[in-house]
């Protein structure tokens, strides 16, 4: 129990430190360095975010407000599947306003995103479309 607790110790003053120089820096390095692997992976493409997926499937033209609910049925439609938990989250900046904002990051093959897809009435018809051109 001890060395748990040093461990403990030792891992609270790292994220302290972490989070001190984050204070100090430029605004963009402090939010991609409180977002550390996340964010890169982000940048690989091994994880996506909700925004990321309409711009694939070619849904640009909908609105901010449309692609926030979305992400809500997205996010919804993974605590479902995962029995409550939330997704990942990570700092980006927003399409438009270039705020940073903390969103949800999902694998691309995620089944909630399909799920989403469907659920929304805004996005129901990109579902539709790649259906009726695989068949």
């Amino acid at each position: 129990m001890i060395a748990s607790n040093r461990t403990r110790r030792a891992t609270l003053r790292a994220i302290a430190a972490t989070h001190r120089a984050a204070r100090t820096m430029a605004k963009a390095l402090a939010y991609r360095t409180r977002s550390g692997l996340i964010a890169a992976a982000v940048e690989q493409g091994t994880l996506i975010r909700t925004g990321d997926m309409l711009d694939r499937l070619g849904a640009d033209d909908l609105k901010d407000g449309q692609r926030s609910w979305f992400g809500r049925h997205t996010a919804k439609a993974y605590r479902a599947t995962h029995l409550g938990a939330g997704a990942v989250k990570v700092w980006a900046q927003h399409r438009t306003t270039g705020r940073w904002i903390h969103v949800h990051v999902y694998a691309p093959t995620d089944p909630a995103l399909y799920t989403a897809l469907g659920t929304y009435k805004a996005t129901r018809h990109l579902v539709a479309a790649d259906f009726a051109r695989c068949a």
